[in-house]
């Protein structure tokens, strides 16, 4: 079978509800909340680790540079590094990462729009347990 079509039929193949599958490992790492807030926050263009750093209150170093590492591992985002001192380092997001900003701004907006209906859902359900 050539390349392509073996390609092809890889891509037919992919399946997140199999634990094997890379859609799975995929599908984990972009449900992850600091890859969310990251990618969200990113929105409006590159920005300093710094930055980020203020932005994602709590977030803490060791768990922002791995979310950083792993999304410029999956061709979300690039890392540009400025010779300077001290250097300057800027993340932003590359077309793949563009497209995933829809979602993850959908998603965002969903919790922030839904959040009382599902602190009263919270309530009511542990009022009755």
């Amino acid at each position: 079978m050539a390349a392509p079509a073996t390609r092809a039929q890889a891509h037919a193949a992919y399946d997140a509800y199999l634990a094997e599958c890379p859609t799975r490992h995929l599908l984990d790492r972009i449900s992850h909340k600091w890859v969310s807030l990251v990618v969200n926050a990113l929105a409006d263009g590159p920005r300093r680790y710094s930055e980020l750093a203020r932005t994602l209150a709590s977030v803490s170093q060791k768990m922002l540079t791995q979310t950083l590492r792993h999304l410029e591992r999956d061709g979300l985002l690039t890392r540009t590094v400025t010779p300077s001192i001290p250097v300057r380092v800027d993340y932003a997001l590359t077309p793949l990462g563009e497209s995933l900003l829809p979602l993850m701004r959908a998603i965002k907006a969903w919790v922030e729009q839904h959040m009382d209906e599902v602190l009263a859902a919270r309530a009511q359900h542990d009022a009755s347990a």
